[in-house]
């Protein structure tokens, strides 16, 4: 599904006799299945961030190789990467990231309206996605009639709506109370291994912080200062 092959990720920052150079990721070789749900955990300033980055496409290798379903990320045009993070990979982000003018429901179908799709398709796609995370009927407010879980059960709806082959979450529960990050965690453990016969379901990749959080996923990669430290399987796949 997702790999990484001997990746190096190095940026420059500061400009001038200043310039600092910053070894984000020293090479890294990192496999993510069909159907899978991995946590990636470590300190801040670890790596984790970019390591997701360069699955999602957010981001290309210095040195070495990603790939998506096989295709070099890096040999991919701009514009090819952008069209391959909307329609097949999902993110979900720790402020939520909703645009505050568009109801619950566009902001669902934005991704889709972005593809080119018909309204009508794309607000009965996100009804669907809605009804999904318990959302229904809140599905003409706008951001600020929200709470902040229910803003964070409107992003993963909208992750959703492409029916992605991955879902990518950068903290996710990291802005909520218990409570809701509880609801988050559950939705996020249902989306492997609920896809049609034959289908493994999204993959799911969660950079936290969070040792409860992690512990949700069928692997926790735990990495520092660049490089992957230890990866332990807290649970089987699908269980």
């Amino acid at each position: 599904m997702m790999r990484l092959e001997s990746v190096r990720k190095t940026y420059y920052q500061g400009s001038g006799a200043s310039v600092r150079k910053v070894e984000a990721v020293c090479g890294v070789s990192l496999s993510i299945e069909p159907g899978e749900f991995v946590s990636i955990m470590g300190p801040s300033g670890s790596g984790k961030s970019t390591l997701m980055h360069l699955l999602g496409a957010l981001d290309t290798p210095t040195v070495g190789r990603a790939l998506f379903e096989d295709q070099d990320l890096a040999l991919l045009s701009d514009s090819d990467r952008s069209i391959l993070r909307r329609d097949r990979i999902g993110f979900i982000f720790q402020f939520f990231n909703l645009l505050p003018n568009l109801q619950a429901a566009e902001n669902v179908a934005l991704p889709l309206f972005l593809a080119g799709i018909r309204r009508k398709t794309a607000l009965l796609r996100a009804a669907e996605c809605l009804d999904r995370v318990g959302l229904a009927h809140r599905a003409t407010h706008l951001p600020d009639e929200l709470s902040g879980g229910e803003m964070q059960r409107v992003a993963v709806a909208r992750a959703l709506a492409p029916r992605p082959r991955a879902i990518l979450c950068d903290e996710p529960t990291g802005n909520l109370d218990t409570t809701n990050a509880k609801i988050i965690l559950d939705l996020l453990r249902s989306l492997p291994g609920t896809g049609k016969i034959g289908d493994p379901g999204a993959s799911v990749v969660m950079v936290t912080h969070d040792g409860s959080a992690g512990a949700m996923a069928d692997r926790i990669i735990k990495v520092c200062d660049g490089l992957i430290e230890k990866e332990t399987q807290p649970r089987m796949p699908g269980t």
